[in-house]
């Protein structure tokens, strides 16, 4: 039976990277009806981290991997690391060695240019009287000669000359375990039969290889995979738009998505960009898996994110549009720089008339209000909604936005009343305004009284209509022909007048269906504000 595992140091965030490479793992051992198992190598008591640790679980719940129990933790398995390295000390595959820190880099020094691997040798094969006040370390005894090989199942053959391994540390002289002996006595022991990790663990392989020959282990199958890179082909940063996999999930991106995405980048299947979980289970084969480092593009991410927004049922949208689903388990506001990072990777162009980014990353940053704060309003009116009018504004948004972030804003753009008159006995952090900009473009020295004119006249023709999506996009072309027809201004004029009344900005959703999601009352509300507004401006 196939086993794989996915190995993660609760030191940091779970990037993407290691999630693509849990990934692959993931479905290589499903496709195989196999076993996926977590381990958590947590030696690194200085460098652990609960909060990574509960990050990396969370990010894994999120995407939906689930693993096969018992998850391991290597913090507390040192008595069987130390049992087997009595073995190799019994069986004279490893030996006591007393050398300093010191020492050894005084050999080192005096051996200039030399092979190093010579120099932590010294106490291999001796025979005499050890140093009694020295608490030794054990290390391996490597081959001298030859050469140590494998099959990488992407790479090919991969050889290194026994000359360049030294005989490395397994046990420290304090009795903990190195990194190279735990992890190949932990995959032993697990019976993972299938390693697919980042190729920068090509070097730790020659050494695992030792220690699984000297304790009889079976060795398992190889596959490194190349890391992911920025499009100029340099090391992914978060300049890049790369950012942790839990701030994904809170700048608005699905978990399918981004599982998407990964499975693509670096996994050659045809021109099918779409993959359910079980399409990727069903095709995946890791000698598929391209030998070359991938550029990583984000712009693909949200495009995919577009479309399984698209794709999804308004009623399980509405629900992701929850404030508790998009949240972090600490509760912390989202950064300006998330969301810029995010909206600069955005494919579609449509997010940015949307969203006046300036303001939201003022909004995210405001210590009266947070981000997340304001979302939770939004929720709450979507909620308010029929589901007819929540329909028509979910129809509307899934095919504007490609992230549920610009979603969550865009919905609070249209349905919380961002426009009221000016008061001297407001509070200014209350205050809103119209776009200044379209505003004094409209409403000019000659416009004016025409737009005010015609803006009454539209408010009259809406309290008598019937609100559908069809006939109140009739009801705005006809309104707008024949105020162009009448004062000599073009149609879209009396249109951006009304956007800015319904909405306070240019772009935006269709007008006709701004009305219907608004309906009636509100949007005469709407209305009437901005002729108040240009009548005292």
């Amino acid at each position: 039976m196939i086993t794989t595992r996915f190995a993660p140091s609760p030191t940091g965030h779970l990037h993407i990277g290691g999630l693509r490479t849990a990934l692959y793992s993931y479905l290589h051992a499903r496709a195989k009806n196999g076993k996926f198992l977590l381990r958590i190598e947590d030696t690194d008591t200085e460098r652990n981290s609960k909060e990574a640790l509960d990050g990396i679980l969370e990010a894994f719940k999120w995407v939906g991997l689930e693993y096969d129990s018992p998850m391991l933790f290597q913090s507390e398995r040192t008595p069987i690391y130390q049992q087997y390295a009595q073995k190799l000390l019994d069986s004279k595959h490893a030996y006591h060695c007393y050398l300093t820190k010191d020492e050894l880099a005084a050999m080192r020094t005096q051996n200039k240019g030399a092979n190093h691997a010579n120099c932590s040798r010294k106490y291999r094969d001796f025979i005499g009287e050890v140093p009694k006040d020295i608490a030794p370390c054990v290390r391996i005894k490597a081959p001298l000669e030859g050469v140590i090989s494998f099959e990488d199942g992407v790479k090919g053959n991969i050889s290194f000359q026994a000359s360049e391994l030294d005989d490395f540390v397994i046990l420290r002289s304090d009795g903990t375990p190195t990194y190279n002996f735990v992890v190949a006595i932990d995959d032993a022991l697990s019976g993972i039969t299938d390693i697919i990790r980042g190729d920068d663990h090509i070097s730790n392989t020659p050494k695992q290889l030792l220690v699984y020959k000297a304790l009889g282990f079976d060795i398992p199958r190889f596959y490194h995979i190349p890391m992911i890179c920025n499009e100029q082909g340099k090391k992914l940063s978060k300049r890049d738009g790369a950012l942790s996999v839990l701030e994904y999930r809170d700048s608005g991106v699905l978990p399918e998505a981004l599982l998407n995405f990964l499975f693509k980048l670096g996994y050659g299947h045809g021109d099918k960009e779409i993959f359910s979980l079980q399409e990727m289970i069903e095709c995946f084969d890791p000698h598929r898996i391209n030998s070359n480092p991938s550029g990583c593009n984000f712009s693909k991410l949200y495009w995919l994110n577009a479309e399984y927004i698209k794709a999804m049922d308004n009623e399980k949208l509405a629900q992701l549009l929850n404030i508790e689903n998009l949240k972090s388990t600490k509760s912390k506001t989202p950064t300006a720089e998330v969301f810029l990072d995010n909206f600069k990777g955005c494919a579609d162009s449509c997010a940015r008339s949307l969203l006046d980014i300036n303001d939201e990353t003022q909004e995210a940053n405001s210590p009266k209000q947070t981000f997340l704060e304001s979302a939770k309003k939004t929720t709450q009116t979507l909620e308010s909604l029929s589901n007819e009018r929540k329909n028509i504004l979910l129809n509307e948004l899934k095919t504007r936005v490609n992230d549920l972030i610009s979603m969550r804003n865009a919905i609070a753009q249209i349905l919380n009343t961002p426009l009221t008159l000016e008061s001297e006995n407001m509070d200014k952090s209350q205050q809103a305004s119209y776009d200044k900009a379209l505003y004094n473009k409209l409403f000019t020295q000659d416009t004016k009284a025409i737009l005010e004119q015609a803006l009454s006249q539209f408010i009259d023709k809406l309290q008598n209509a019937t609100l559908n999506i069809d006939s109140t996009k009739s009801l705005i072309q006809e309104h707008a022909n024949n105020i162009a027809n009448t004062f000599a201004i073009k149609p879209s004029i009396f249109m951006q007048t009304l956007r800015l009344g319904l909405l306070g900005q240019k772009g935006g959703i269709d007008l006709g269906a701004c009305l219907c999601i608004l309906d009636k009352d509100e949007s005469i509300k709407r209305i009437q504000n901005l002729i108040e507004f240009a009548e005292t401006h």
